[in-house]
């Protein structure tokens, strides 16, 4: 199922490949079992998000498998753009882009590949926002809490 799966400080982290490249990044709960690398390219993506999850400044530099819509490409070109550090509100990304701030949330929440594409950085302009589909508290708002508060930008 995953090419790969590693601990996270907050869970896991599951790497699926298509070929030579990145299918999809996903975030799992702890209970999952780790999953050796099974390929150089897992190996990388692994030693990658090792080390944004030591540094947060870390790049990125992994072939990505062409997902998505053109409009949600276009979103998360806009979101690969925001630093380390730094975020942007779903509507200052929907001007950016062109757009309104419910779809760029709908192509942020469909991001395949999170932390590469760091959709995290982007938030409600009164509070963290939404999180891969969700609302409310839960797994995936606290995977983001973390993200954030790893990166200097602290989130209740």
């Amino acid at each position: 199922m995953f090419n790969a799966v590693i601990d996270a400080p907050f869970g896991k982290i599951g790497v699926r490949l298509e070929g030579e490249t990145v299918r999809e990044i996903v975030y799992l709960p702890g209970s999952v079992a780790n999953v050796e690398p099974d390929s150089p390219l897992a190996k990388a993506a692994v030693e990658q998000i090792e080390c944004y999850l030591q540094l947060a400044s870390a790049t990125f530099d992994l072939p990505l498998a062409a997902v998505g819509t053109a409009f949600q490409r276009r979103v998360w070109h806009a979101i690969s753009a925001i630093p380390a550090g730094a975020v942007m509100t779903y509507g200052q990304l929907a001007k950016e882009v062109g757009s309104v701030p419910r779809a760029v949330g709908q192509a942020c929440g469909s991001n395949c590949f999170p932390i590469v594409i760091p959709c995290h950085r982007v938030v409600a302009s009164g509070g963290i926002g939404g999180f891969a589909h969700t609302g409310g508290d839960g797994y995936y708002r606290n995977v983001k809490r973390w993200l954030l508060k790893h990166e200097g930008i602290p989130y209740a």
